[in-house]
């Protein structure tokens, strides 16, 4: 039986350079998400033995995202360590008016928000 361990929320931003693409902002939010948490109920509540078992947990990332179009998934997923990965890439997210500077490849002033739920399961039969 599958049961959820832990949702972690995050958000990224891509001021500069994207061309609409996502991609950066929405690997920003997932690292936004993972980086201030220690998984050791892993270890000692689902009984993972080694860090190599780390590879049995699932792991679903669920993105808002201004642009679903213009993101590259094998590129978000690597953001992930561990564990057997999904994604999921909804409308969402944010553009904001910043700054166009063309020497740092701008094509316009938006800033790219996306929102990221990371959610790890383990299989506790």
């Amino acid at each position: 039986m599958e049961k959820k361990y832990i949702v972690q929320l995050g958000f990224g931003v891509d001021q500069h350079g994207h061309d609409d693409d996502c991609t950066n902002a929405a690997m920003k939010a997932i690292k936004n998400a993972i980086s201030n948490n220690c998984l050791v109920g892993l270890f000692d509540i689902c009984e993972l033995k080694e860090p190599k078992d780390l590879i049995r947990m699932k792991v679903h990332v669920k993105l808002g995202v201004p642009f679903p179009d213009k993101i590259s998934e094998k590129k978000v997923l690597k953001a992930i360590p561990f564990g057997e990965k999904t994604l999921e890439v909804v409308q969402g997210g944010l553009i904001a008016q910043g700054v166009k500077i063309p020497e740092l490849g701008d094509k316009s002033d938006q800033m790219i928000m996306v929102n990221a739920a990371v959610t790890v399961s383990i299989d506790m039969a």
